[in-house]
């Protein structure tokens, strides 16, 4: 039996094994959610130009107090041609141009006017520039604003496309082949007899894949024959081949003589990990493979902290992996052993409670759980009160 591998040293060598893959050029529209594959710079200046904050008056700080002869209007998109001198406004809308000859805004609440005269009905800016963006104050032109490996997300995507960009560079969509293997397993919803079990980890784990750029391959529910097996591994077109059952060394694990047959080399197998101890990792040609435990919640552990991280990593994230954060524990819990253990817990009334039971048959907990307590290998009986790292699953 190979030795247990810490799950921090899992971790490192299954991103070894990750090649990156091809960068291709998308719409902003199709880029959420991805990692940018270069750097990114802006292509404009952001604001273009000085623009009003407010609604109001486009004056000149020195005329304070006023009054002022209104001799025009600039609007967001329809800008005041003119230029303005001592003593004139220029009636003025959030998001406009400042008229030049004028250096502040004096807010409409603070202004009173009478036809073309407009005088101070308050107390008036405070200071030159009041109520003014100015020019390039988000960003000017060649400001960096991307770094390679950083996630595209919405605000990202916004700033992308107000500093000019309409396209971005990044890696294509992971092609992930799905597998479950077990004679006694069946499709969710279909008949099913007393030694029957429904099978319902490809549809965890594709939910768990969701908001990933990938493209999922269902290879379905495969029988518990090498031969069987055999066939589907060598038919298998994809970066990543994630199986669930069948990859420990029992008479009925034929995972990984199958992808052995077939010309797999394997990396490593077992990690010091409670659940999803017998988990596998390897690769098939340009084929990467893991091999997940059965037992579902072992299944959605392994692939918060193996599956997950290496599509990111497959996509080009520069931090691909998972992070924790601190919490008060609710109640005791017991030295953690030789194995890190990740804890099916709930949060209430600011602290983290683990579940009562921790079976890894047992799904149930898993629904309910709203994140993992996570407890090192070795870890001493920790008491109510104290700090634990969690990692949120819900």
């Amino acid at each position: 039996m190979p030795k247990l591998l810490p799950v921090a040293e899992a971790q490192s060598r299954l991103l070894a094994l990750a090649r990156p893959l091809p960068v291709e050029r998308v719409a902003l529209a199709e880029a959420a959610g991805r990692w940018a594959a270069t750097d990114i710079t802006a292509l404009r200046t952001q604001p273009y130009a000085d623009l009003s904050a407010m609604d109001g008056y486009a004056i000149r700080f020195g005329d304070l107090p006023g009054p002022w002869r209104v001799i025009g209007e600039s609007a967001a998109g329809r800008a005041f041609a003119g230029e303005a001198g001592p003593g004139d406004a220029v009636r003025i809308f959030t998001g406009a141009p400042l008229p030049t000859g004028t250096d502040t805004v004096l807010v409409q609440e603070e202004a009173r006017r009478e036809g073309d005269r407009v005088s101070l009905d308050g107390e008036g800016p405070a200071h030159l520039g009041r109520n003014v963006r100015r020019r390039g104050l988000d960003f000017s032109e060649g400001d960096p604003l991307v770094r390679a490996g950083d996630r595209l997300t919405p605000a990202a995507l916004a700033l992308l496309g107000t500093a000019g960009h309409g396209t971005v560079a990044v890696s294509r969509k992971v092609r992930v082949a799905l597998a479950a293997t077990g004679d006694e397993l069946v499709p969710p919803g279909a008949p099913i007899g007393e030694a029957q079990l429904p099978e319902t980890n490809r549809l965890m784990l594709a939910a768990q894949l969701a908001g990933l750029p990938v493209e999922l391959i269902d290879l379905g529910i495969l029988p518990d024959r090498q031969d069987a097996l055999e066939a589907a591994f060598r038919a298998v077109d994809a970066d990543l081949l994630v199986t669930s059952g069948g990859a420990s060394v029992g008479d009925h694990d034929l995972v990984q003589p199958a992808l052995k047959a077939v010309g797999a080399t394997i990396d490593f197998w077992r990690v010091a990990l409670r659940p999803g101890k017998p988990m596998m990792a390897g690769r098939l040609g340009e084929t990467l493979v893991l091999g997940l435990p059965g037992n579902p919640v072992s299944a959605f552990v392994t692939t918060l902290l193996f599956v997950r991280p290496v599509v990111a990593a497959l996509s080009g994230a520069g931090d691909p992996m998972p992070r924790t954060r601190p919490a008060v524990l609710g109640e005791p819990l017991p030295a953690s052993g030789d194995r890190s253990d990740y804890l099916r817990a709930e949060q209430r009334d600011g602290r983290v409670f683990a579940t009562t039971i921790q079976d890894s048959s047992m799904l149930r907990t898993l629904a309910r759980a709203t994140c993992l307590i996570v407890r090192a290998r070795g870890a001493p009986p920790a008491q109510i009160g104290d700090s634990v790292e969690i990692l949120d699953v819900a």
